[in-house]
């Protein structure tokens, strides 16, 4: 959709899954999408670089947000938000749905 303007798709995908679920880190994203790991972690490196995103360490773990101060962060949000809009809706619904939890045993789907 957008990846024209970021240069690549997998640009678009990390993109679009830090802005649906918050937060990501680069093995979840490129699992998410069935791509390729380091393609994912090189984008992330580049877009931590120039600011976009920033990491923090969880143990062995490094996951990825938007950088509060980046000062474009409204208006790619806002663009984010428009080309999300354009996925199919199944799609949608599986990057907006955040579950990091188990399901409780015996519970019903």
């Amino acid at each position: 959709m957008i990846e024209v303007l970021l240069g690549s798709k997998n640009a678009e995908r990390v993109l679009i899954y830090i802005f649906a679920r918050g937060e990501g880190y680069p093995r979840e994203i490129a699992r998410f999408f069935k791509t390729d790991l380091k393609s994912i972690q090189n984008q992330m490196d580049k877009f931590e670089a120039g600011g976009v995103l920033v990491s923090r360490a969880i143990g062995r773990t490094r996951p990825y947000q938007f950088n509060p101060r980046y000062p474009f962060l409204n208006e790619l949000k806002s663009l984010l938000e428009k080309a999300l809009s354009f996925y199919p809706a199944k799609e949608q619904e599986e990057l907006i749905m955040n579950r990091r939890r188990p399901r409780s045993r015996g519970k019903e789907l």
